[in-house]
Formats: structure tokens, sequence, C-alpha cells
């Protein structure tokens, strides 16, 4: 029923934007995924956001301790209706709630920080299972939460006086460096057929204006 749902609703949007649907698709993973722990920075978070569109990354996990979550639309261009955001701020402990669900699923935690013995960008073994890169906030970094839950540290190589790039830009260089490994390596990175089909829904009712309707009469019509 799925395939047939998206065949009906693929005519209420132009053969260019299904093409992409489609093309774009094949290029995201849930291989990798990405937290963002308290971020108060919009802007920040935005172009995180923005680069994470750009790689292919779908998933996001946003946690919520002190600060809010804002998406400034000037700087992440639209990324946040492509992406799936996952939020968690239902009080208490968002950051151990996230990083449960996330080992609940299979995902290693992997923790960024510019500490002197972590592991470099180009020695982290990313075909040893799916992973979380988690990245905290400019001034205090991961939570001890972070810390204690992490199966490995990572960090870029640095060669100047500055102790640490960004954060949109840290994550830029990392999401970058790893997904482009990723795609050239024999790990199976792609989303299964399923999971295409399910984003390229969530796309189309995104794109399309009385989309709920849509959806509506198409299963009313098909009721056995």
């Amino acid at each position: 029923m799925g395939k047939e749902l998206i065949q009906y609703l693929s005519q209420y949007v132009t053969e260019k934007r299904m093409s992409l649907f489609r093309n774009v698709v094949k290029n995201r993973t849930n291989y990798l995924t990405v937290v963002l722990e308290d971020i108060y920075q919009s802007q920040n978070a935005s172009a995180v956001l923005r680069s994470c569109d750009c790689f292919g990354i779908q998933n996001v996990h946003v946690v919520e301790n002190r600060n809010d979550f804002e998406v400034d639309p000037n700087v992440a261009m639209g990324a946040s209706k492509w992406l799936t955001i996952n939020h968690y701020n239902g009080g208490g402990n968002n950051t151990q709630k996230a990083l449960h669900k996330l080992k609940s699923e299979g995902y290693r935690i992997i923790a960024t920080s510019p500490h002197e013995n972590d592991m470099l960008l180009d020695d982290f073994d990313f075909e040893n299972g799916k992973f979380a890169l988690v990245f905290g906030t400019e001034m205090s970094g991961i939570s001890e939460d972070v810390k204690q839950n992490a199966d490995a540290f990572l960090k870029i190589p640095m060669y100047g006086f500055t102790e640490s790039f960004n954060l949109s830009v840290s994550a830029a260089i990392v999401l970058h460096h790893l997904s482009f490994k990723l795609k050239k390596s024999s790990v199976q990175w792609q989303l299964s057929n399923d999971e295409s089909d399910e984003l390229i829904m969530k796309w189309l009712t995104n794109s399309i204006k009385g989309s709920e309707a849509l959806v509506k009469y198409f299963n009313d019509r098909n009721v056995i």
C-alpha cells in the first residue's frame, strides 16, 4: 500500500521534484546519526542541521536540558524540513534518555571533544557498527553523562594555538570526512527499501498542501 500511496501523491508534485526525492533518498543514511546536546546558539545548531542535510545524515537527535532548541531559518535554509529531528525535552535527564534510546537501537556513542588522549578523526573505525556523534555546547562541551556513556572519544587534529573549531565548523568537518569514507566503503550504509519509502512519503506530505485530506481520500477509497 505504501508504494501505491506514493504513486498517488506523486501526481501532486512536479516530475522534477519527485525525481529529486528519489535521487536524494539514495544518499541518505541512518548508519551515522548526530546528537546535539543542549545547544543554546540557534545559528550554530541550524548550521549543523544544514550540514546534516547536505551530507545525507537523516536523523538528528536534539537534547534540551537547560536550553530550548530553535532553528534559525536564515541559516538552516529549510534543512529541518527534510530531516528527521528527534527531540528529548520531556523533563528530567534528557541526555540519559537520548543515549539510552540510541544504545537500545545499536548505536555506538561517539563523543566529540578536544581532549589530549582522544582518538584522531582519521583513526576512527567507522566500519565497526553504526554510531552517533555527540556534539556539546561551545562553552562547556559534552556533559559528564555523555563522557560516562561514550564508547569512544573523537577529535579533529589541531595545529594552531586555538584549542578547537567553532561547533558548526567541527560538525561539518567530521560529517564530511566520515560520510565521504562511509560512502566509499563496503558498509551497508543506505536506507532499506521500507525506510526509503517512508522518507519519501514524509517529504511528499510535507510538500503538498492539503496532503492529510489526500491521504485520507486514498485510504478510504482503498479500504477492502
